[in-house]
């Protein structure tokens, strides 16, 4: 455990580095944001409400799922894929500590970075030009916390799997595009899922993408409550645990396929 948290605390500290990085996409995150925002007043019009969202609830939407692009690598995510291409995968495999909880410590550091810098930040930079809603309750914010840990997983373990085309094809950039270009639709990160038609939100929660980030935006609106809420967090362990499950199966299988250098 100690291996764990000393790879997560050098993968904080590389990306603490890049600060240069770090404000381009601050910058281009929150200039987008707004754009979002802007279109959602627009098409809000006179109407108050849409589909159980007030306008101030979607404004927050877009400030929360604009905050969230980093900290899931929403956009895609292909470090793992160029180590198996770049053969430095075959030095990970040898580290005193699974490929799977190494590359989990990683993105554990490269992601409480973007949550602090850049979430954080996008969301305290969107109350200060647009009126956004804040959750009131206790229970509220301790359920979001849960939600936003099982989101980051879900979504790492997803994009672990993607990565792992890259044991099978010369380029699996293209496989890596489709599937995280899927994500972007339907884990309502374009639009709240609730603007859908009955039968497509369906569709999507019976994915898993909902869980990457529609079930942390919903839990911090309160759309969310009771037992709906104890079920939306359910339903994220159970794709966090299979997602896993999954990549420790192609992993295994995708080993035994490697070679390296011809060796």
């Amino acid at each position: 455990m100690r291996l764990f948290w000393e790879i997560t605390k050098l993968s904080l500290q590389r990306q603490l580095t890049y600060r240069a990085a770090t404000v381009a996409g601050l910058v281009t995150n929150i200039f987008f944001g707004l754009l979002r925002a802007a279109l959602l007043i627009a098409l809000y019009g006179p109407r108050d409400e849409v589909a159980g969202l007030s306008l101030q609830d979607a404004i927050t939407y877009t400030a929360l799922s604009q905050a969230m692009i980093a900290y899931l690598m929403i956009f895609g995510w292909y470090d793992l894929m160029a180590s198996v291409y770049s053969g430095e995968v075959a030095t990970d495999l040898l580290k005193p500590l699974s490929y799977f909880r190494f590359w989990l410590a990683k993105d554990l550091g490269r992601a409480l970075v973007a949550f602090g810098l850049r979430g954080v930040t996008i969301v305290v930079l969107y109350a200060l030009v647009l009126r956004i809603t804040v959750p009131t309750n206790l229970w509220q914010w301790v359920a979001l916390a849960l939600s936003l840990i099982l989101a980051w997983l879900v979504s790492f373990a997803w994009r672990f799997l993607v990565n792992l085309a890259a044991f099978w094809t010369p380029d699996a950039r293209g496989i890596g595009r489709f599937a995280f270009g899927i994500v972007w639709v339907l884990s309502g990160f374009y639009m709240p899922l609730r603007f859908f038609p009955q039968w497509f939100q369906t569709f999507c929660q019976a994915t898993p993408f909902p869980a990457m980030l529609n079930t942390s935006v919903e839990i911090y609106l309160g759309l969310l409550d009771g037992p709906e809420l104890v079920a939306a967090l359910a339903w994220q362990i159970f794709w966090a645990a299979l997602l896993i499950g999954a990549s420790h199966l192609v992993l295994r299988a995708g080993v035994r396929s490697l070679v390296v250098q011809g060796g």
